[in-house]
């Protein structure tokens, strides 16, 4: 199966080397352009970017998703797309160009912490659990069919980065397994809520 990767921070990273690893053709990797880092703000490609370029995967940088990006996703003829933390919208006209659409992997357990920063905002709320799941994007926030979940435990010492770098892991194995399903047949995406968000007294 011919897989477009959108990504662009390092906890994206291990969900490209998972499915490079479980044998996906990666056509090709889309992240945000190079961006200023350090005290001399110098121009620095993504974690995602950098990872594509070691394993010599064609990179689309696009800071949003124009004509021009769309027209080089189109070329690449994607069987699907995985995203995870790409960093952008995904209008409609780009959802269409692959035939099982974009698996969105998502670092909560929808239909908690939508949006941005879902893991900082469950150790803010106190959470006892938090996790990860795989979704059929759409244009809806985080509003598609779930296919898989992954639940964490959060300790008490537990910060953000501690459950980031946790769940990047096991969410890479998530969504090597759901796009294997999609590859089969087997995926059975269901918009049933997860009920597993628990709050510590």
């Amino acid at each position: 199966m011919r897989v477009l990767f959108a990504g662009t921070p390092a906890v994206a990273v291990p969900s490209l080397d998972a499915l490079v690893n479980a044998g996906f053709e990666v056509v090709a990797v889309l992240t945000r352009p190079d961006a200023p880092v350090g005290r001399k703000r110098v121009l620095t490609p993504s974690a995602v970017a950098q990872r594509a370029a070691e394993l010599g995967i064609d990179v689309i940088h696009a800071a949003r998703l124009d004509a021009e990006a769309i027209a080089r996703i189109s070329a690449v003829q994607p069987d699907v797309a995985a995203i995870v933390a790409y960093g952008g919208l995904v209008p409609p006209t780009a959802l269409d160009i692959p035939r099982h659409g974009w698996v969105n992997l998502h670092f909560s357990l929808l239909p908690a912490w939508r949006g941005a920063a879902p893991v900082q905002r469950s150790v803010i709320a106190g959470d006892d659990v938090t996790g990860a799941v795989t979704f059929q994007l759409e244009e809806g926030l985080d509003t598609g069919p779930v296919f898989g979940t992954l639940t964490e435990s959060v300790q008490p010492q537990d910060t953000a980065g501690d459950l980031l770098e946790r769940l990047s892991h096991s969410g890479a194995v998530l969504l090597a397994q759901t796009l294997s399903a999609i590859d089969a047949g087997k995926a059975s995406p269901s918009r049933r809520p997860a009920r597993y968000r628990l709050r510590r007294s």
